[in-house]
């Protein structure tokens, strides 16, 4: 599944899991701090508050600022007209938002080995569309890139294919780093095929190809799912960490639908002085509006850790 669809398909398949729970069982926005900007910045889909604002993202985007969210991000964003790419754009800098990541599309979901196997063509094609993304990225101020290296090869040892991934992503990094542009790797959880998936992989990866333009993203869903211990693995890993990206376990949802505590992680992340974006990626476990007002009762609550 392409990942600028999950969202949008989870958003929407999420009614049934706790569709008999009323809103008030989690809590209410308190009155002083409702449309206020959080203390974290955290960042929406297009499709999270659809039913409010409709199906245009700008629209939706104009209604989270009005509930205090100031960043979007946009898996999808390269694969929009250039003209949408740019409306939106405008619209962030009007508001004084900021863009997080986007995916560098050069193989669209589901992946099969790309830059494990060190062919070449996979190299051409990542390089390509990291020359693409510059463009892109201008358009919107962003300066974080979704980065994923693909599936294992099973015909190579790990060593080999760490390598392969090491030297593809050097030459991606060498094309940012002039415009002040970071690719940013995702450790998943989707499939045991994925090559990249552990704190310590990713960590020493981002080490080896030693470039300000080719960081860590810490997708805490993933991350839970993979190894737990959250806390420690960012504290481990802070130094190359450079995107947050939230997303409750299991189910993949908003913070309180799981076993994760967001409020104390999001105080931890607060205290380390982190003033960099919050990906929320994951879906809604209420459809409609009643999720959608779920869904800020639920960032209203984990974000009040002060």
């Amino acid at each position: 599944m392409e990942r600028r669809s999950f969202l949008q398909q989870s958003i929407l398949s999420g009614a049934g899991v706790i569709a008999g729970t009323s809103l008030s069982s989690f809590g209410q926005v308190p009155a002083d701090t409702a449309g206020q900007p959080f203390n974290l910045d955290y960042a929406f889909h297009d499709g999270m508050f659809a039913g409010y604002a409709g199906k245009k993202f700008t629209d939706q985007i104009r209604f989270a600022y009005d509930k205090g969210f100031r960043s979007i991000e946009d898996n999808g964003y390269m694969d929009r007209p250039e003209s949408e790419q740019k409306e939106i754009g405008d619209l962030l800098a009007k508001l004084g938002m900021r863009m997080g990541v986007f995916v560098v599309n050069f193989d669209h979901w589901p992946v099969k080995t790309s830059l494990c196997s060190g062919d070449s063509e996979w190299k051409e094609k990542f390089l390509k569309a990291c020359r693409e993304a510059v463009d892109c990225a201008r358009r919107c101020n962003a300066k974080w890139m979704t980065v994923v290296p693909g599936n294992y090869d099973r015909k190579l040892p790990i060593g080999l294919q760490t390598a392969n991934v090491i030297d593809s992503l050097r030459a991606g990094a060498a094309i940012l780093e002039p415009h002040g542009l970071v690719m940013v790797l995702e450790a998943l959880s989707d499939t045991p095929d994925l090559f990249l998936r552990y704190t310590d992989q990713t960590f020493a990866i981002c080490k080896a190809v030693d470039s300000p333009s080719c960081k860590f993203l810490f997708d805490m869903y993933h991350i839970q799912r993979n190894e737990g211990n959250i806390i420690n693995n960012l504290d481990t890993a802070w130094s190359e960490i450079a995107y947050l990206q939230v997303g409750d376990n299991p189910g993949r949802n908003e913070p309180g639908t799981g076993e994760m505590n967001y409020r104390n992680i999001f105080r931890h992340i607060y205290r380390k002085g982190y003033k960099g974006i919050l990906g929320m990626e994951h879906g809604k476990s209420v459809s409609g509006k009643e999720g959608e007002d779920k869904l800020i009762s639920s960032y209203r609550e984990s974000d009040d850790f002060l």
